[in-house]
């Protein structure tokens, strides 16, 4: 969030001559509104969708249901097997857990608690983080071994430089992402547009599975809101053209503008990126994807202060 902040903290405090105290509590009040505004998006997405499924006709779904399960009692006459003394001896009951689902609303409960209250430690923490960076600045050079001093200092500095950078970058990318996917969905006449671009659009921090994960949503909702429509000549159809339509959007961000943005922000090479990206997925899942990118920037930076001379540092730190 420091990062993240630190470009209207600068804007606030050389431009408008804010002081450090106003200047986080101001960043601070904006990330808030932030948040409430991104739920508040959600509300009325919720609602039509819910008003969309309540128009199912559920007669025909629980005729559907019971053709299916007399299909199935006609299978098992047909093998000539009892369905009833089958799911016992299976032990099928027995296998199921039913106290999961209290135990899983009380982890949902306890999610929520926790991250209440680590959302407001994180609020807590970046107010003086920001506040206070002077102070902190010179604390650590007090603490620091002079030897390494400056090397350490120079390596935060250069950090939080890169990583600004990339974050503002990782911005503006997941703008015109949002941009595009709102353009298919207006195109298309999806009346829950803007909310469902943003969604996705977000979606996208997570690089290669987000925007996977992004169009198979934007294909469910697209779904759900034409509840009531033929399926064959109006539903199945749109639904297919947004698919394509979000398929072209990802083609070009992740041609075009991921590439050129991300390698712009921290100064690498955009093979180099999707390469540390892959390794940090396949070991570290989803989270190293998320982070790969700023955790190899700092990496980076650290071994070209201490080791310069190093000849494969020098190759992987060249841009920097």
């Amino acid at each position: 969030m420091c990062l993240i902040a630190n470009p209207l903290i600068q804007f606030l405090k050389n431009k408008l001559k804010f002081s450090n105290s106003l200047a986080a509590t101001t960043a601070l009040i904006l990330f808030i509104l932030a948040i409430v505004g991104f739920i508040l998006l959600f509300v009325p997405l919720i609602i039509s969708q819910a008003n969309n499924l309540s128009l199912l006709d559920t007669q025909n779904l629980q005729q559907q249901f019971l053709e299916t399960e007399r299909s199935i009692e006609n299978y098992f006459n047909i093998q000539h097997l009892d369905l009833n003394k089958v799911l016992k001896e299976s032990k099928i009951t027995s296998i199921i857990d039913f106290s999961y689902f209290t135990g899983f609303l009380n982890s949902i409960i306890g999610f929520m608690a926790n991250m209440g209250m680590g959302l407001v430690s994180v609020f807590f923490i970046t107010f003086f983080f920001i506040k206070d960076q002077d102070a902190f600045k010179v604390s650590a050079r007090k603490i620091l071994p002079d030897t390494n001093e400056d090397k350490i200092l120079n390596s935060i500095t250069k950090i939080n430089h890169f990583l600004t950078r990339y974050f503002v970058g990782l911005l503006l990318q997941l703008t015109v992402v949002f941009i595009l996917y709102f353009i298919v969905l207006i195109i298309f006449g999806n009346k829950n547009a803007f909310v469902i671009a943003f969604l996705c659009a977000i979606l996208n921090i997570i690089p290669y599975i987000g925007p996977i994960i992004g169009t198979i949503l934007a294909g469910l909702l697209t779904m759900i809101s034409m509840i009531g429509s033929d399926f064959q000549s109006e539903i199945l159809p749109k639904t297919i053209y947004v698919l394509i339509g979000f398929l072209l959007v990802q083609a070009i961000d992740n041609n075009i503008s991921q590439p050129i943005i991300s390698s712009k922000s921290v100064n690498s090479h955009p093979l180099e990126i999707f390469l540390i990206t892959l390794i940090s997925g396949i070991t570290f899942g989803i989270v190293g994807m998320i982070i790969a990118i700023p955790a190899f920037t700092m990496v980076k930076v650290i071994l070209k202060e201490f080791f310069p001379d190093n000849k494969i540092v020098s190759v992987l730190t060249e841009r920097i």
